[in-house]
């Protein structure tokens, strides 16, 4: 789960991380009442969207102007003009994809002088199961370019959990950004601040990129991006209740309500399969065969009528989606459960587009005779290659 940069700032300043004051606005004529409660003289004027790379970002609206969506006022009056014009706009950035983001909320906050941009993040480090650190000279730049081009300027290293964070880590950060004097013993603070923060509200990642060092020797989080783990938001009810669903893509909002692992994908094939590995490979062997897969589905082992119709329908809602590919492999999940699944959601949104199924394991027999029972048109498939191929040349012609 993520959540909005103003959100981020609140919370890390909760903690007592250095972050400027700000005000958020969802409507265009609060702006101006907003940025006259800050002091200036200058005002960044921020849009809040779940996606990187806004301030080179552009807009689809050619009135919202061309300045990508963080822009700099000199006046109260000129601060309130930029949020107003961004207010409502869709922003396309390289993170969002062509289609952009509609911007619904507006941070505007207090400028900050810069001497240094440096980059900080916290991650889930999943091959040795610890919190890491990673951190770079190289702030405000994408990460992952500075790692292609410049790899020696990244610093990463893992916490021992048996430890936990110890001022030896704070330091290591400080001097790999280079930092001196007062800015060393803020950083070993900051730090500790941070893999607090990070720990108790059971985050995946921290980013703060820019982390800025100002002509007075202090540090600032000048941008922040926390992500959460979403199987613990059920012990983080404040963290949860800062979700903004109208970031999230309406398919994948709907499928978590059924419990259904889904994912929204550029592809022109929807797939249903019981299994995360499986899911894979079933992506793996459509692309394989030259189309593209719409999404990413495992309805589990444990699967009800009720979920795989509404996954089916879920499916269905995508108007990329030119053909379905339904592989089940029965363990847990029978045959018979997800063949009347996929009837019963057929009889009730109907079927637009061509449906490969192959069933095999439990009950494969039973579920075979509903689907050729059922009166649908279903082309049927004997293995994951077989279905395949017929899907691919299905949606190809």
């Amino acid at each position: 789960m993520n959540i909005h940069e103003y959100q981020a700032k609140a919370l890390l300043r909760s903690y007592g991380a250095p972050v400027s004051d700000g005000k958020v606005i969802l409507r265009a004529e609060d702006a101006k009442n907003a940025a006259g409660e800050l002091d200036g003289p200058l005002w960044v004027v921020k849009a809040q969207i779940h996606a990187g790379g806004r301030g080179k970002g552009s807009f689809k609206e050619a009135e919202a102007g061309e300045k990508g969506g963080v822009r700099l006022a000199k006046s109260v009056e000129e601060a309130a003009e930029e949020a107003k014009k961004m207010l409502g706009k869709t922003l396309v950035t390289h993170q969002t994809g062509p289609a952009g983001k509609q911007v619904n909320r507006i941070y505007i906050e207090d400028g900050s002088d810069i001497e240094r941009e440096l980059y900080l993040a916290l991650l889930v480090d999943r091959v040795s199961s610890r919190v890491s650190f990673v951190c770079s000279t190289e702030g405000g730049m994408d990460i992952e370019e500075v790692a292609a081009s410049t790899p020696e300027k990244i610093l990463s290293f893992s916490v021992d959990p048996a430890t936990g964070y110890q001022p030896f880590h704070g330091r290591r950060v400080a001097f790999a950004l280079g930092l001196e004097g007062p800015a060393v013993k803020q950083c070993v603070q900051l730090m500790g601040i941070l893999y607090k923060a990070f720990i108790e509200k059971d985050m995946e990642m921290l980013e703060i990129n820019p982390l800025i060092l100002m002509p007075g020797g202090q540090l600032k989080v000048l941008d922040a991006k926390l992500g959460f783990d979403g199987n613990a938001m059920y012990r983080q009810p404040e963290v949860s209740e800062l979700r903004d669903t109208t970031e999230e893509d309406p398919k994948e909002l709907e499928a978590s309500k059924y419990d259904l692992n889904y994912i929204a994908l550029d592809g022109e094939i929807g797939c249903m399969v019981n299994g995360a590995g499986l899911a894979m490979a079933t992506m793996d062997i459509i692309k394989l065969y030259g189309a593209e897969p719409a999404n990413f589905l495992d309805v589990g082992g444990g699967a009800t009528k009720e979920k795989v119709t509404e996954a089916f329908k879920i499916i269905t809602s995508d108007e990329q989606v030119k053909g379905i590919l339904v592989n089940i492999f029965g363990g847990i999940m029978r045959c018979d459960v997800i063949a009347e699944g996929v009837v019963a959601a057929v009889k009730e949104v109907g079927l637009k587009v061509p449906l490969v199924v192959r069933l095999e394991g439990t009950n494969v027999e039973e579920g075979k005779k509903i689907i050729n029972e059922s009166g649908l048109d279903v082309i049927a498939a004997d293995d994951l290659k077989d279905g395949a191929e017929k899907i691919v040349k299905a949606v190809k012609g």
